[in-house]
């Protein structure tokens, strides 16, 4: 018989740029990622205020020592942790506006990241305002088509036309995908990373 408790956890994010700038840059990290190691991707962006949680589940990448990694989930007890990140990653959102106001509000997943951060930015007791899936399948257990009117601002949808985890032809499907959701699309000349270059155009999209 299996049965289940709730009990408090310690969660752990990390925070990078200007804490009084006038946007919140919220950035989920990739499987395997460490957020004091992935925001390090996004510390030159002076303008915002950036903000990477970390996921809940922390693991050897290697044998039973040495590097260490986070996810987000896996498939066991998925809908427990599915909840339990949009609930904590809420109570953050919550902590960091309580005394401090910023006029926009923006959601980056990576890789793995971005099925959390998607979830997260549709979830009712969430309110963001821009969501950008970065090399990202979004989850089908979403439907966006009838959420979307509740986001006025442009969602996007980055991917490297190199990206060694979508082949040539998953590449034209799922951004087929994203377009039908009324994503609008970039593509880049890269793998499966995040493109400075890139990024900028992105948030300048969303400006």
């Amino acid at each position: 018989m299996i049965e289940k408790i709730q009990s408090l956890k310690t969660f752990r994010y990390a925070s990078a740029g200007n804490r009084n700038a006038k946007v919140l840059l919220y950035v989920l990290h990739g499987y395997g990622q460490l957020a004091p190691y992935f925001i390090r991707k996004f510390d030159y962006l002076k303008d915002y205020f950036i903000v990477a949680p970390e996921g809940m589940h922390r693991f050897y990448l290697k044998g039973s020592s040495g590097r260490v990694g986070a996810s987000w989930m896996t498939k066991e007890e998925r809908m427990d942790d599915i909840e339990d990140n949009c609930k904590w990653l809420t109570e953050l959102h919550q902590k960091l506006t309580a005394d401090q106001t910023y006029e926009k509000v923006i959601i980056l997943g990576f890789s793995q990241g971005g099925a959390t951060a998607a979830r997260w930015f549709y979830d009712e007791r969430m309110q963001a305002d821009h969501l950008i899936m970065w090399a990202s399948v979004f989850p089908p257990d979403l439907s966006p088509e009838n959420l979307i009117k509740d986001h006025t601002g442009p969602q996007l949808f980055v991917l490297g036309d190199q990206d060694e985890y979508f082949e040539q032809e998953q590449q034209k499907l799922v951004i087929d995908k994203y377009s039908q959701l009324q994503f609008k699309t970039i593509s880049y000349s890269g793998k499966h990373d995040i493109c400075q270059e890139t990024l900028f155009l992105s948030l300048n999209l969303l400006k």
